[in-house]
């Protein structure tokens, strides 16, 4: 694990620890999870005491609560609103049906901003002061990616990442696979999927724009191995700097792509960068295909991209968006059907003490459907805990999920070498000014 420097450590809030010595600092972080010297003293009996091991594990008589980081507010404020508000959809309906045997789930949050070191100290927060069960919904790679490390410093103490919304690959491989569980497919996957059907249609010279973090690099890999699968290069990239605006120019990145004449772009960023991408690549001429993964948040690139606009079709005639759900226009799906009748009935809302920024939420979005299932199946997993929840039991629980029926077309397994519930990648596009299933690679974005 890297120490944080004296800069990183004043930039990330964290300054106040400045004035007593680092030891006593990493001692005081590390009591929550039984790491320093004092050890939890048992009762007359030789056992833990109970009222003891419920606070120090977010469980009491009547809740279980779960700690999230995500972004509340600035540029990507949309993905964390979204996502806990169709989780929060459905453990309004948990507890008004009594809870998970008798308690309530009740999420601990706090505003991240998309931005790693306050994913940092929200997740210290959440583990030392809050003493949460587990950590559950965090939002973005380049957060994860640097809460890993915490969480493999205290293996021992079972605090686990509960479906993070990220593709990336290190909570799904060595050395941090085994402290994060994930439903949502991969970037890899994605990104293989959008590469293939470009190639089967010939559109061969593919280039990617994407985010200068983490998160950029973790789809850029995705789509470079992708490509090496069909003996083909990335033909030209683009970055931009996370937190980036809509407001704000994507043109030098379309003219650097323009030169190497791609026949389409793939896009790994948030829905204000990219679609400020898509805007500046057909206002400059760069017509192609452009796709988004799922992180994106497509009903947000599309109300930026539409908005106001009487000629929104010309920018949206050549997307196409990845997905890692299916259609919430379907509701012959069953988890569709369920998810939007839930959304209607609670119309949950996002914490008010994180919003900083006036937001409009949707009626119903990709994300916030897959906050709803991540929600569905948090709460099997801790059926599966039986009437006293313990953090120990936690990852074998996690294992009895086996062929899991969700309530979408695709079950659910989880097991010691598998810690991805599902697999299954979608592809959408756009019709009147909504995301609609794509039927054919070929009628749409044949050249």
């Amino acid at each position: 694990m890297r120490w944080m420097t004296r800069r990183e450590l004043l930039g990330s809030g964290l300054g106040g620890f400045m004035a007593i010595p680092w030891l006593s600092c990493l001692n005081t972080w590390a009591k929550p999870f039984g790491m320093t010297d004092q050890r939890r003293k048992p009762d007359m009996n030789g056992e833990k005491n109970p009222d003891t091991q419920a606070e120090q594990t977010g469980v009491t008589d009547a809740e279980i609560v779960l700690g999230v980081s995500a972004a509340f507010s600035g540029p990507s404020r949309g993905l964390g609103i979204e996502l806990y508000r169709g989780a929060n959809a459905y453990f309004e309906h948990v507890n008004r049906a009594g809870g998970i045997r008798g308690r309530k789930v009740v999420l601990k949050t706090y505003d991240d901003g998309y931005q790693p070191n306050p994913a940092v100290t929200n997740t210290m927060t959440l583990v030392q002061q809050d003493q949460v069960f587990a950590l559950f919904g965090y939002v973005g790679t380049p957060t994860v990616t640097r809460v890993l490390p915490m969480l493999k410093k205290f293996q021992q103490q079972n605090a686990y990442l509960f479906f993070p919304f990220t593709g990336a690959q290190p909570q799904r491989e060595p050395p941090y696979g085994d402290f994060a569980f994930n439903l949502r497919a991969s970037y890899r996957q994605e990104t293989a999927g959008l590469v293939d059907n470009f190639v089967s249609i010939g559109n061969e010279r593919i280039a990617v724009f994407y985010q200068a973090d983490a998160y950029g690099r973790s789809g850029w890999a995705g789509v470079r191995l992708a490509m090496s699968q069909h003996g083909l290069q990335i033909v030209g990239e683009a970055t931009y700097r996370r937190g980036a605006k809509f407001s704000g120019s994507m043109r030098r990145q379309v003219e650097i792509l323009k030169q190497v004449n791609p026949s389409a772009v793939i896009c790994i960023g948030s829905y204000a960068a990219c679609a400020a991408f898509l805007r500046d690549a057909v206002d400059l001429g760069l017509e192609v295909p452009i796709a988004n993964l799922s992180f994106v948040g497509s009903e947000n690139l599309l109300k930026l991209i539409t908005e106001g606009r009487e000629d929104s079709r010309r920018y949206t005639n050549l997307l196409v968006n990845s997905q890692v759900v299916p259609s919430y226009e379907d509701t012959s799906i069953p988890a569709v059907k369920q998810y939007r009748e839930m959304m209607d009935r609670y119309d949950p809302q996002p914490p008010s003490h994180v919003l900083k920024e006036d937001y409009s939420s949707f009626s119903y979005s990709f994300v916030s459907l897959e906050g709803f299932l991540n929600a569905k199946l948090m709460a099997e997993i801790l059926r599966r805990l039986g009437d006293q929840p313990d953090r120990d039991k936690l990852e074998d629980a996690v294992f009895t999920i086996r062929n899991f029926d969700i309530g979408i077309a695709e079950r659910v397994s989880f097991g010691p070498d598998r810690r991805q519930g599902l697999q299954q990648v979608y592809y959408t596009v756009v019709e009147a000014d909504r995301f609609v299933t794509l039927k054919s690679w070929e009628d749409r974005f044949a050249s």
